[in-house]
């Protein structure tokens, strides 16, 4: 071939090929002496264009990347102009503390370009970086399209965030619209006041159909993380390792607050509507759960044997059958409290049915389940403990459930929306107690005075305060 015919067959190849990443050394940068913005972190003052070790200076202050850049290609999937974009073990981490306070945490995650399925996770520091906990389970991130991932309950006191690639294949991650929100709004760095509002000519992270405002899709989505604790955290738990008997801890299915030294969740919250309702069978694999620190006893099918008491469900399998996957977490331990045999299988089976029953009429229902007290009575007689007293057997077993016809921007509705009910139920855990749950109707606030939990907190005062009272018939409308 002639040279330059072998020079133009060159060029055309590198043409028709995907642009190497870049791999220059970016050196490491001050920060910008600004006063940090409030969350959002968007990425969009970024210029990091290289994979190497380096701090970066964003709008909200000094982060970390390792393995990690700013992308602004075409194949980074982003809000803006740019987002974070993770390789093999990849981390970005702050280099400073957000303000006490933190309540939520949203981050927006997207496969890049057409790669595969990548996990992350996010871990928190409380000392300044010197160490960090994992929060919330994994999550697996697949498709072009952004999607919120959102972590409740955080902490009240100052944090700082790493999120890591935890899956090394080759197969690369987006990461954008990182958000901390506190009771007063968006969290910034130690030391600088709150502001309100996001960044000016950007949005917020997209909500739930179920809780933002405009009109009802023609389709019905499954529940998402958000709408399991969209009406109140009962107990104010966090994700704090060292908070083990208030101990928050999220799945996309439910979100618990588990109490590590009776080995079981003091409440249960999740939401169901069509979209959680299919043909997904029983899947019966009852299992420790992975997500709970270390530190924690990890109750185990072995610690229920020949106790006389089921391995009872809060968000029951029934709830959850849209696909096999969302079926199979709620036979994680940390979903279950030893419950009468009678109990679970008669009284609190036919209210669950009652429930699903409800959203196939074209309601929705917003759910929180718990226990307290010591000693039940099952199969075997009574029994305050099991597994050597590393698991209570609870005296007493409630739900509370909201339910409102399906429709958008709930929170709001369920304010001025008249067909709203509120059915709270308290029963023995004991095996002779009555079949129809309707015997054991009671009010929020007489759960809520038992309990000492703080129930629908996340509704106006003047609704919650409405709501609280109402003892339902529980008879449908």
């Amino acid at each position: 071939m002639r040279p330059a015919l072998f020079l133009a067959a060159l060029v055309l190849l590198a043409c028709s090929q995907q642009p190497a990443e870049t791999a220059t050394t970016t050196v490491a940068r001050p920060a910008a002496r600004q006063a940090p913005a409030p969350f959002p972190e968007t990425f969009e003052a970024g210029t990091k264009g290289a994979y190497e070790e380096a701090d970066e200076p964003l709008a909200t202050g000094a982060w970390h990347f390792r393995d990690a850049l700013i992308g602004s290609g075409p194949q980074d999937h982003k809000t803006g102009e740019h987002a974070a974009r993770l390789r093999k073990l990849g981390r970005i981490s702050m280099r400073f503390d957000a303000a006490a306070g933190v309540r939520q945490i949203r981050i927006s995650s997207a496969a890049y370009g057409t790669d595969g399925p990548s996990t992350w996770e996010l871990w928190l520091s409380r000392d300044g970086g010197r160490t960090y906990a994992r929060t919330g389970a994994p999550v697996v991130t697949s498709g072009p399209a952004l999607v919120p991932h959102v972590f409740a309950g955080v902490a009240s006191q100052p944090i700082r965030l790493e999120i890591r690639k935890t899956s090394g294949s080759n197969n690369r991650l987006n990461i954008d619209d990182i958000a901390l929100e506190t009771a007063g709004g968006p969290a910034v760095a130690t030391g600088s006041s709150v502001t309100g509002g996001y960044f000016e000519n950007r949005t917020a992270p997209p909500a739930s159909p179920r809780t933002q405002p405009g009109g009802a899709s023609g389709t019905a989505p499954a529940s998402v993380p958000g709408d399991n604790l969209a009406l109140g955290n009962p107990s104010g738990a966090t994700s704090d390792p060292a908070n083990a008997n208030n101990y928050l801890l999220t799945h996309p299915e439910f979100t618990i607050g588990y109490h590590a030294a009776r080995g079981i969740p003091t409440w249960v919250s999740w939401h169901i509507g069509r979209g959680d309702l299919g043909q997904a069978p029983r899947q019966d694999n009852f299992r420790p759960d992975p997500a709970l620190p270390r530190p924690f006893y990890s109750v185990a099918p072995a610690s229920y044997a020949r106790s006389g008491f089921d391995k009872g469900h809060n968000c029951p399998s029934g709830d959850r059958t849209a696909d096999l996957d969302a079926n199979s977490a709620t036979f994680l331990m940390t979903n279950m409290v030893p419950q009468a045999p009678q109990n679970n299988q008669q009284t609190w089976a036919h209210l669950e049915e009652y429930a699903r029953s409800q959203v196939r009429r074209g309601q929705e229902v917003y759910v929180v389940m718990g226990s307290y007290g010591r000693g039940g009575t099952g199969a075997n007689g009574f029994a305050q403990t099991l597994d050597q007293g590393r698991v209570t057997v609870p005296a007493r077993i409630w739900k509370v459930m909201v339910i409102l016809p399906e429709g958008p921007n709930d929170l709001q509705r369920l304010a001025t929306e008249p067909a709203v009910r509120v059915l709270a139920v308290d029963t023995p855990n004991d095996n002779a107690l009555d079949h129809d749950w309707r015997r054991y109707l009671t009010s929020v606030d007489k759960i809520e005075e038992a309990t000492g939990l703080d129930l629908l907190s996340a509704l106006p005062q003047a609704t919650q305060a409405r709501l609280q009272q109402l003892v339902d018939s529980g008879e449908a409308p």
